[in-house]
């Protein structure tokens, strides 16, 4: 396959390819002091070689709409086209975050449908779109457990119980909050150990950052003795709703002990994820928070809606109301499937999760036994030892079986790990497909090691230096001159 060129190795002086129409509106100069002295240094090119660069670009991208993507913890299921139909319907893609309340009623229906909808799947009280993805959520999360503390005049409360399987996000953010991490370990069976629990919360704990089931695709059964610790304590319950996917319409966060929620509506409700695009980190809370929540909440007003901005909020954690076209999605999607399609999403995701682990536990080891719930993860570290193939050569492997791998070296918890989330959207077929990719991958590193040391060999691009990359990063185009 012949090398891409960068677009600015395929400029040539005096190409172009803009056709302006003339200027309908009077001139107005720039004035000097914001010009910029030097002209920018664009790439001219030709129309048609601009169209072919961006749709050969395009080509080399792989997504869920390409063939299977089980990143673990992530939730790369299939985005329907229904969601992109209604996000583009006049009245949602053209409206302007400035409009006056009463030419936008039908959106802030949808904002306040969407909150009730969310509300009675989670079993909070009420719910904010504000945050632009999962991590923007939990920060506000811990901003409403600090103004909670803080208004009842405890100021002690500054440590974060996080268990050691968590998101690497949970412990980011609580850092950003000024918080400081207490790490909970695991017991043998990958859930949070009660007694480190017990012996960690404190009149100083502010709160518990937790996902259930975990990020061994583990339900936690002490689920409910876990938030009585914390809250015995004086602490509030924080649930990362990533992984909320298994068991939407099931079990609820709320009903759990949980008092304060995000939601990746990008993960477990439709609209696309991944590629640096607009998400949405949905908080929901318990009525104790409510008084904190950010600005700009639609709510009933006479017979329409309007923005309401609650009395103590912590203010706004971002400009206007969220990523708003995201939210359309989400709802479509709830609609769609009803109270009786969620619920069963969330059933076929643990099947499927539960079918490709059994089939792989033919040859790949399991970090936990038994029934997992959307995700497993794999320890390839016997493979490693015996062959000297490790979770990343195996990942690169795949990549010439023609899928894409699953999250490499995550949770930290388990030693070479590769976790493995096939999404309730794949069909029996695609699950068998990858079973045999991974098969051929394990039957590889015991006939020709090496090989998967070098891999892939078929992808545009080859196996690059990882830790030079890190390094050594290169962020911008260095011209001749430079």
């Amino acid at each position: 396959m012949a090398e891409q060129l960068l677009i600015f190795e395929k400029s040539r002086e005096g190409r172009g390819c803009a056709l302006m129409p003339p200027c309908d509106v009077p001139r107005e100069e720039i004035p000097e002091v914001l010009r910029r002295k030097p002209a920018p240094r664009l790439p001219q090119v030709a129309e048609v070689d601009l169209s072919r660069h961006y749709t050969q670009l395009a080509k080399r991208t792989y997504g869920v709409n390409d063939g299977f993507y089980p990143l673990g913890s992530c939730t790369m299921k299939y985005n329907p086209k229904l969601g992109d139909q209604l996000a583009a319907l006049p009245g949602f893609a053209g409206v302007h975050p400035l409009q006056p309340e009463h030419t936008v009623q039908g959106c802030l229906q949808v904002l306040a449908e969407a909150e009730r909808a969310l509300c009675e799947i989670t079993g909070m009280d009420e719910m904010t779109f504000q945050p632009a993805a999962g991590a923007h959520g939990e920060y506000l999360g811990l901003l409403l457990m600090k103004a909670f503390h803080r208004s009842r005049g405890d100021t002690r409360r500054d440590k974060i119980l996080i268990p050691d399987a968590a998101h690497g996000t949970n412990p980011a953010t609580a850092a950003m909050g000024g918080m400081q991490v207490i790490s909970i370990p695991s017991d043998k069976r990958g859930c949070v150990d009660l007694d480190a629990l017990r012996a960690a919360a404190g009149e100083d704990t502010a709160g518990l950052m937790l996902t259930n089931p975990n990020t061994l695709g583990l339900f936690d059964e002490n689920i409910l003795e876990i938030t009585k610790i914390v809250h015995d304590a004086g602490g509030l319950c924080y649930y990362d709703g990533a992984n909320l996917n298994p068991i939407m319409g099931m079990v609820r966060p709320g009903d759990m002990g949980f008092d304060v929620i995000h939601l990746n509506l990008h993960k477990t409700f439709s609209p696309p994820h991944g590629g640096g695009g607009p998400g949405a980190g949905a908080v929901g809370c318990k009525a104790l928070l409510v008084p904190f929540l950010p600005l700009y909440k639609a709510v009933a007003a006479g017979d329409g809606y309007a923005f309401s901005s609650p009395a103590q909020s912590v203010g706004s954690v971002r400009s206007f109301y969220g990523n708003f076209l995201v939210v359309v999605r989400a709802l479509g999607y709830i609609l769609t499937l009803g109270a009786e399609g969620i619920p069963q999403a969330a059933r076929q995701a643990v099947l499927s999760a539960n079918y490709l682990k059994n089939r792989l536990a033919q040859r790949y080891d399991m970090a936990h036994d038994g029934v997992c719930m959307h995700e497993f993860v794999i320890t390839a570290a016997r493979l490693k030892k015996e062959t000297g193939v490790s979770a990343m050569d195996v990942a690169k492997g795949l990549l010439d079986q023609g899928i894409h791998p699953p999250t490499m070296y995550f949770p930290l918890i388990v030693e070479e790990a590769l976790m493995v989330e096939p999404t309730e959207t794949e069909a029996r077929e695609t699950l068998d497909a990858a079973a045999e990719a991974f098969f051929a991958v394990y039957d590889q590193a015991q006939t020709d090691p090496e090989s998967l040391h070098r891999a892939p060999v078929t992808t545009p691009v080859r196996r690059p230096d990882e830790v030079a990359a890190a390094r050594h990063p290169k962020l911008r185009y260095a011209f001749a001159q430079e």
